[in-house]
């Protein structure tokens, strides 16, 4: 690794040099397909894809959005994009016009890259659509699809290869845009739990700080092969999959489509040593290896994010990946704040969402903003060395996330325990107020999960006349199973649960909405329990 101060492309430059043959990106198809680059392959793509960028008249600061899935092309492009000086806006495969709408209108973006279909939807069509509606949309670039498509009088699109081809490479023309550390590199918008996406604003240095500071904290080197799973589009699988890898100089598998068995068979394959993921890749993967027999023989650590591990699933999945497993915390404009480390006590690992890392500062405060002592619950705010710049066109929601003395509020709750753990204990704007009591959200969630019936489980508030709100779960249940409320409010009981914290409504379901990093959307199961609240008589 070179010095902190320098760039990302610097690390691809140097390990070109020095590792020219070996393997820098596997990109994981369907069915176990695969393509793969090396070291040298890589650098060179991505000055081919940098020029052509350059081609269509990107200017230096200028974000370049795409919307991509984990395939090679995300990673030249998001290199090249930050070869010639320009901003990366990564958009999350899912995502659909309403908030491709939203986030090309924030950004101003020029030039959108799209896959011609992906996961069976058009994204070539919706596209061009948008070209249609936002006059700054200059130009659609579309994979997979050899001179693009286009209507007798409406937007057309270039291809891929097309641009490619036709662009002329001038290395001293890339060698002028080089940009300075302290410049921004990537404007990523948050995955939306509360229901309101911001775009946050990283810059070269934070970025690359952050990685650092992870690499040090999980004793990562140069023997480790890093799997991402996780969407690139997102900072889990941007930063902590593809930059860390680009830091070390190891290679990175990156999976398309999330498959569990597929993923396993990778892992395999590759050798993979360490993976960041959300907590249902983790519980797939554990299913997929009981289902088979086998584990990925080379793991070493599984750091759980985006929501609490279940402490049953963490024992299952340390008996069957034979590896390190625990919880981790970070935002998209914080970045990772706290992690379980390597050797860590396993139940410190699997009930805590870990410790800070070296260059952060961990503290729970009161309404009036008094620091707590161990054990208190209140806001949890942390203050770090790899902060956002700012949302963009939105300082004044930057300025009510930050305090007087430069902790960034997260909008959770929060203990902190004597040896200095954290426990998240639930977002502010979930917490439910039972006619003046607090129901303790986490806590019940992670009894139920416990229960044989239940796969996945998520409590949120239900409006009430009388007492405000009450408690509703929505559940997941197990194939075959049945359950019914009495049975939870039995279960609870038996478990000395305060009746005052029983949920009061239970809403079976086939999955939990989920941001594409993997954390239960809450606003959208808060709506749902609105709704039924309204049809639905609820005992008193």
């Amino acid at each position: 690794m070179t010095a902190t101060a320098s760039l990302i492309l610097d690390d691809l430059r140097g390990h070109a040099g020095e590792r020219p043959d070996a393997p820098a990106v596997i990109a994981v198809g369907p069915a176990g397909t695969r393509r793969e680059l090396s070291w040298r392959g890589l650098k060179e793509e991505v000055d081919r894809v940098a020029a052509a960028l350059l081609s269509l008249g990107v200017a230096a600061g200028e974000p370049v959005a795409f919307q991509l899935p984990n395939r090679i092309e995300f990673v030249t492009v998001a290199l090249a994009t930050l070869r010639i000086g320009a901003v990366c806006e990564p958009l999350m495969p899912i995502l659909r016009a309403r908030e491709l709408r939203f986030m090309l209108r924030e950004s101003n973006a020029r030039v959108f890259i799209v896959p011609a279909a992906f996961r069976g939807h058009d994204h070539l069509e919706m596209a061009l659509a948008l070209q249609g509606e936002l006059t700054a949309l200059e130009h659609v670039v579309v994979l997979d699809a050899p001179g693009g498509r286009a209507s007798a009088d409406g937007p057309s699109a270039r291809a891929w290869d097309d641009l490619l081809a036709a662009a002329s490479l001038d290395p001293e023309a890339l060698e002028a845009r080089r940009p300075d550390p302290d410049r921004i590199a990537q404007l990523l918008f948050t995955s939306g739990t509360s229901g309101e996406p911001k775009g946050a604003l990283h810059r070269h240095d934070v970025l690359t700080r952050a990685a650092d500071a992870h690499i040090r904290h999980f004793g990562l080197g140069p023997d480790d092969v890093i799997y991402v799973p996780s969407p690139l589009a997102h900072q889990t699988g941007f930063l902590y999959g593809m930059w860390i890898a680009l830091r070390l100089g190891v290679p990175q598998v990156v999976q398309e489509s999330w498959d569990a068995g597929v993923g396993l068979q990778a892992m395999r394959r590759f050798g993979v040593t360490f993976v960041q993921a959300a907590t249902p890749f983790l519980a797939d993967l554990v299913r997929a290896t009981q289902a088979t027999g086998e584990r990925p023989e080379r793991l070493r650590a599984f750091v759980a994010t985006g929501a609490a591990v279940p402490r049953e699933l963490a024992r299952e999945a340390r008996e069957a990946l034979d590896g390190e497993v625990g919880g981790a915390w970070g935002t998209t404009e914080s970045c990772l704040g706290a992690a379980f480390a390597p050797g860590d006590p396993p139940e410190k690992a699997w009930s805590t969402d870990g410790r800070a890392l070296d260059n952060v500062r961990l503290r729970v405060v009161d309404e009036t903003g008094r620091p707590l002592p161990p054990g208190q619950e209140g806001h949890f705010e942390v203050r770090t060395d790899c902060l956002f710049e700012g949302y963009l066109n939105r300082p004044e929601l930057t300025a009510e996330v930050l305090t007087a003395d430069g902790y960034y509020r997260t909008g959770d709750l929060a203990k902190l325990d004597g040896d200095g753990y954290l426990h998240i204990t639930g977002r502010v704007k979930d917490v439910i107020n039972r006619g003046g009591e607090k129901v303790p959200v986490v806590e019940i969630e992670e009894l139920l999960y416990q229960h044989p019936a239940i796969r996945e489980v998520a409590i949120v508030a239900m409006p009430d006349e009388r007492l405000g709100e009450r408690a509703c779960a929505f559940v997941v249940l197990e194939s075959g199973a049945e359950l019914d409320l009495p049975s939870v409010q039995q279960y609870l009981a038996a478990h000395s649960v305060a009746k005052t914290y029983w949920p009061e409504r239970l809403e079976c379901a086939g999955e939990l909405p989920r941001t594409s990093s993997g954390k239960i959307q809450k606003y959208v199961l808060r709506d749902r329990a609105a709704r039924v609240r309204q049809r639905k008589a609820v005992p008193t």
